[in-house]
């Protein structure tokens, strides 16, 4: 494949030549580099540089297109040098610096030269760090916002490691004991935050508005400073954007630990959001969610499916009915989800959601019960459009966890989008909006025309009659302490034959003629694999049949319910032992090639994207250390507070993100084995392949996860 491209590449340079055109120097320094003659490559661009600049080597006398072509040689002069350590760090930065020098409003080169020095940094000795690494900090912030102001190509990699140099920096000098450097510290955080302060009068809004997770995640920070510009930050937010900003916000209003609810009571109640229509609206929202979560922990006897609003809570219908009641936007992806702005137009113009809003103006008197453990409701709002929205009102779930998975998984799709490869593909993730109203209950949207896995598959077993009743399942289970020959025994001769692949008849029933069936199949191949890469990423486990679902419309996997997240699923009572769902239903249904061709391909295809890409997804996670998980803060015990730190890390959770992190550069770990040496896209996707098909791993896990289906 790479061999083809080489020579197709090689052909089509050896054609441009007689057109001569501009660019074609670059283009054989990138040929060169590709077959590892990073001299010749080197040289290339040297020489075309030379005779593109005058004699003096100012680039401000060239037009703007040579001043283009120069700064994308000098970009990548300096980020060869950079691969193979070719020359001193100062005489490289010198490089990027020229490259910016040649076009100053790039905003790759900005945020190139940013990604130096803090790759700089990162390799520094302590004693640097203190010295060195205060200048190198204050540059990096420097260009990373620089960039911001012309484009937002780069946002995810520019806006969440602004801020976090910002706040970490902050957070650490409470660990100095020396006052002298304390001091000089307290310095160096003052310049940090007037810059922060200069990008958000320059800045648009929505630009700050892509890390917003990120600036909740942080608003218990103990520097007086930097709590006081982070307020302003949110208040202009909420200014700008009260209907997004409020649904991710009004969980923190009812957040459990202290610090953060009064923290984001005092942003709510500032003077600065004190016209009459935002307080309304702030008051409105918090005593819909209050509603809402009342209706959601009311107490339905187990055997009833269906209630009546009106009998378990008629103040939330009254409440919408009121004429004076605040429009409130219907929490559906669509008009939550931020669009970044086309390069080619301003950005300063940019409407980042160009949807037009629909207002919850009511809701239907009739919900259904389902009869999932926690009893999850299934309600229906009335939309301003006429439209009705359903939602599925789940009670004790933490869903912020759901939530922080939907903008990493977002995140992915955008990542995906913007490879050659993955976007021929049309490699995705299927998304839907999750808003957490406390820490124990929120809203999931509704998506229509789903089908659980395992109903779809008991269906067709029960028509065929090879259907295992419970007792039988049970009567055939192993117990946890058996040897692994006797489960292994159980799960090839009692367990596969009584459940033979079928998946492929349910494929070939909803999509009866040829085109649909082949279109859906392929979909169904790559958002298994998409998910598959992501979810293991994550630790992401209970990928039982009824957290998989299938879209009779076009045979998409969608996956739901993501409690189980960094792995989670190891320490349950039989351990998880896959690292994603892929039993032999999944893989007969991909057809005759099981999964090579397509599947093994996507998975390679995503992985190798999301490893390119590790310090963007890393700066999604990172939020999760200072916003502790229910579940996390609940298994160890409150941690007691530091009435110097109000801000509450999680050790649990550094672990989990540096596990995240190892994956990403290609680390993988077993219960049995830690392979110390990263392996490559191709042998980490080969890897976790043959331990997702593993009868050996199958057959140990537990029952109720359906490892036979």
């Amino acid at each position: 494949m790479f061999l083809q491209l080489h020579q197709q590449a090689y052909t089509y340079n050896i054609k441009a030549e007689e057109y001569a055109p501009s660019t074609l120097f670059i283009e054989k320094a990138k040929l060169h580099w590709f077959r590892e003659e990073h001299e010749q490559a080197l040289t290339i661009l040297k020489k075309g540089m030379e005779q593109i600049l005058p004699t003096d080597g100012n680039a401000a006398q060239l037009s703007l297109e040579e001043r283009k072509i120069c700064a994308k040689a000098r970009l990548l002069y300096a980020t060869y040098n950079d691969e193979i350590s070719n020359v001193e760090a100062e005489v490289n930065i010198l490089n990027y610096r020229k490259a910016i020098e040649a076009h100053k409003e790039w905003e790759k080169s900005l945020v190139c030269l940013a990604q130096y020095y803090d790759k700089l940094l990162q390799n520094m000795s302590v004693e640097d760090r203190d010295t060195k690494g205060n200048d190198f900090q204050l540059y990096m912030m420097n260009f990373f916002g620089k960039s911001l102001l012309y484009g937002t190509d780069y946002v995810y990699q520019s806006m969440p490691r602004l801020l976090s140099i910002w706040f970490d920096y902050g957070s650490r000098i409470l660990e100095v004991t020396n006052p002298a450097v304390r001091e000089e510290r307290r310095s160096v955080l003052l310049s940090m935050t007037r810059l922060i302060d200069n990008f958000l009068e320059k800045l648009p809004p929505y630009v700050f508005l892509t890390a917003f997770s990120q600036l909740i995640s942080r608003i218990c920070h103990p520097q007086k400073e930097v709590y006081g510009e982070l307020k302003l930050i949110i208040i202009k937010l909420l200014h700008h954007y009260p209907q997004q900003c409020l649904w991710m916000i009004i969980s923190v209003i009812k957040s459990s630990y202290p610090v953060r609810s009064k923290r984001c009571a005092e942003i709510l109640s500032d003077p600065r959001l004190k016209s009459s229509t935002l307080t309304k609206l702030i008051r409105d929202f918090t005593s819909l969610a209050e509603k809402l979560i009342e209706l959601c922990n009311k107490e339905i006897p187990g055997d009833v499916t269906t209630a009546n609003v009106s009998s378990l809570l008629r103040t939330l219908p009254r409440l919408l009915a009121k004429g004076d009641f605040s429009e409130i936007m219907m929490p559906t992806f669509k008009l939550r989800k931020l669009i970044l702005p086309n390069p080619d137009f301003s950005s300063t113009e940019h409407n980042p959601f160009p949807n037009q809003n629909v207002y919850i103006t009511g809701i239907e008197d009739e919900i259904n019960i389902l009869t999932s453990l926690q009893r999850p409701r299934k309600i229906t709002l009335r939309g301003s459009d006429g439209n009705k929205y359903t939602f599925m009102l789940k009670p004790k779930d933490d869903l912020r966890k759901d939530f922080r998975l939907m903008e990493f998984n977002d995140i992915v799709n955008h990542l995906l989008s913007r490879e050659a490869e993955s976007r021929q593909r049309r490699l995705n993730i299927r998304l839907y909006s999750v808003a957490p109203l406390n820490e124990e209950c929120g809203l999931i949207e509704w998506v229509p025309n789903l089908i659980g896995l395992r109903p779809a598959l008991m269906t067709i077993y029960k028509q065929k009659g090879c259907f295992m009743r419970t007792k039988e399942l049970k009567e055939a289970c192993c117990n946890i302490r058996d040897p692994l020959d006797k489960k292994r025994d159980i799960f090839l001769k009692k367990l596969k034959p009584r459940h033979p692949p079928v998946l492929g008849e349910w494929f070939r029933k909803t999509f009866p003629d040829a085109q649909s069936w082949l279109t859906a199949r392929t979909a169904y191949i790559r958002t298994t694999a998409v998910m598959s890469m992501a979810g293991y990423i994550l630790g992401l486990g209970d990928r039982h049949g009824e957290n998989i679902l299938l879209d009779s419309t076009c045979g998409d996997v969608v996956h739901v319910d993501f409690n189980c997240l960094f792995n989670k699923g190891e320490k349950f009572d039989w351990p998880e032992r896959v690292p994603f769902r892929l039993t032999h239903n999944m893989v007969a249904a991909m057809g005759p090639l099981g999964v090579e061709g397509t599947f093994r391909i996507s998975c390679a295809c995503t992985l190798r994207v999301l490893r390119h890409n590790a310090n963007i997804l890393m700066s999604i996670v990172t939020p999760f250390v200072y916003d502790p998980l229910v579940s996390w803060t609940r298994s160890m015990g409150a941690p007691p507070l530091n009435n110097h730190n109000p801000e509450r890390t999680n050790d649990e959770a550094v672990d989990h993100i540096k596990n995240i992190e190892l994956r990403l550069q290609g680390t993988v770990k077993s219960r049995h084995k830690t392979l110390t040496m990263p392996l490559s896209v191709e042998g980490q996707t080969n890897y976790l392949i043959n331990e997702a098909i593993s009868i050996d791993n199958l057959c140990q896990m537990y029952i109720g996860w359906g490892p036979y289906l």
